[in-house]
Formats: C-alpha cells, sequence, structure tokens
C-alpha cells in the first residue's frame, strides 16, 4: 500500500494537530501547516516521535502565496499529496449588532477564504495526478445556527457550501470531498476567540472546556469517516439527530429551540463589574 501523504492547515494545535498525530501513527508522511513556529516545532517533533516523515511549514491561510507554497512544497519534495485538510479557523462570539465589520472580515478571510485559497492551490495538483482527498473542516454550527455566534455559523455554513460545490465540480476529476462538521469538543479554539463582551467569551469556553469528547476522539471519528468515504462527517449523535429534526420537521420547532438556546447564553443587562465579572 502506497504511504499517505498529507498536508493539514493549522496543523500544530488542536483538532489539527490531533489529526496529524492519527494519521502519523496510520504511517502517513504529514506537512502541517501554521503561523505558531513554536507549536509547529513541538508538533512536529511529536509526529517524529511517532515515526512519521513529518515537516514543519509556516502557513498562514490568508496569504494565498503560503498555500501554494505548501502546494509547491509537497509536490517537489513528496511528489504530490493524497489528503488536504483545511482545518485552521478562529471563533467570535456576541450579538450581530455589537460585532464590529473588521471582525467579520477576519472570520471570514479564516474561515472561509482560507479554505477557499486551500483548495484553489491544491486541486490543480489533484487533478493532475488522478485524485486525492479535499477534507473540508466546518461545524455543526454549518447546520445549525446557534444565537450570539453569526459570524462563525456564516462563515462555517459557507464552507458547508463551498464543499458541497466542489464535490460536484470536481468529483469527475477523481477528487473526493468531506466536510466535517464536529459540535462542541474540548480544544484550543477559545485561545483565538474575540469577543465584544467578556460574558458571551465565558460562555462559549464554558461549553468548550466542559464539553464530553476531545479532540482526539473527534479526530478518530474523522479519519473513519474519510476512510469510509463520506461526504458529510458529523461526529455527535445529539447534534446530528437535531440537524434531522431541522430538516424534517416544521420549522417553528427548530425556531422554539434556537430561541431556548440563546435564553441560555444571553449575557445579562446589568454591567460589567471590576475585574471583568458580572
Amino acid at each position: 500500500m502506497t504511504t499517505q501523504r498529507v498536508f493539514i492547515t493549522g496543523g500544530a494545535s488542536g483538532l489539527g494537530r490531533a489529526l496529524a498525530e492519527g494519521y502519523a501513527r496510520d504511517g502517513a508522511q504529514v506537512c502541517i501547516g501554521d503561523v505558531n513556529a513554536a507549536r509547529g516545532a513541538e508538533t512536529l517533533a511529536a509526529l517524529q516521535a511517532l515515526g512519521a516523515t513529518a515537516h514543519y511549514l509556516h502557513c498562514d491561510v490568508t496569504r494565498e502565496e503560503d498555500l501554494h507554497g505548501a502546494a509547491e512544497w509537497m509536490l517537489a519534495q513528496w511528489g504530490g499529496v493524497d489528503l488536504v485538510v483545511n482545518n485552521a479557523g478562529v471563533a467570535d462570539m456576541g450579538p450581530v449588532e455589537a460585532m464590529p465589520i473588521a471582525d467579520w472580515q477576519w472570520m471570514i478571510d479564516i474561515n472561509l477564504l482560507g479554505v477557499v485559497r486551500g483548495c484553489k492551490a491544491f486541486a490543480p495538483i489533484l487533478r493532475r495526478q488522478g485524485g486525492g482527498t479535499i477534507l473540508n473542516i466546518a461545524s455543526m454550527a454549518g447546520l445549525i445556527h446557534p444565537p450570539y455566534a453569526a459570524a462563525y455559523n456564516a462563515t462555517k455554513a459557507a464552507v458547508v457550501a463551498l464543499s458541497e460545490t466542489l464535490k460536484a465540480e470536481l468529483e469527475a476529476d477523481g477528487i473526493r470531498i468531506a466536510v466535517a462538521c464536529p459540535a462542541f469538543f474540548r480544544t484550543n479554539l477559545s485561545e483565538s476567540l474575540r469577543s465584544t463582551d467578556p460574558r458571551y467569551a465565558r460562555w462559549m469556553r464554558k461549553l468548550v472546556d466542559e464539553a464530553s469528547i476531545g479532540a482526539d476522539e473527534i479526530a478518530a471519528m474523522i479519519r473513519d469517516g474519510v476512510a469510509r468515504g463520506e461526504f458529510r462527517i458529523l461526529t455527535h449523535a445529539s447534534a446530528k439527530r437535531f440537524w434531522m429534526l431541522k430538516r424534517l420537521l416544521p420549522y417553528r420547532f427548530y425556531e422554539a429551540a434556537m430561541r431556548r438556546a440563546g435564553q441560555g447564553g444571553r449575557a445579562k443587562k446589568k454591567p460589567i463589574a471590576a475585574g471583568g465579572k458580572a
């Protein structure tokens, strides 16, 4: 069996690192792209300790030239790529009217256009070599849209839509597309979290930190889904059931559930006391 060649954006921490280590254990050659050089070096050492052929590239997904550089490196050094994982992402919390346009642009540039840039850079290589897989990491927020996360919801929904479009466009070239939509799991996403109100940030961190499942388990489920040839990979049974209810039941039931979610996360109107505590 030919050794799989894998490239992962945001591969130095969180879900990206968990995917990298999982594929390394499977015997793949793994190249991680990330903006954090210290974490990149640490993750590279961990991959090599697993016996993997691995490499770290500085890769900022907001720079198209970085993605093209990564694609050129994979082609020159490893002769191509079998799996491209567009994983890098960030989060923002708060009401729509309170979120600065600059934060919207930041989210769109990373969460959506970062995926677009990865697809544009690697699709020609996959087409020329006769196939491969692109895995885009979205979120259940791309299918179910909770309150106080408008930009996150919108960018992740766009990644789902982009993936569906790519599936229709690239299947004839032997290129498989998969989109993963995990719900909350323990990861370091909150490190890059932005919010105009610390109470929303605390709510988000609580949901992440107290999740019952971690990045390693999510990564294993995603890898299994890719291996089975699934297009839409859903990792949480409860979220999958909720998504099915949204699709099958009258919309008012879903709308009522979203209202309840909003009541649970709404910041109280009293002012924030000194020290940032409500």
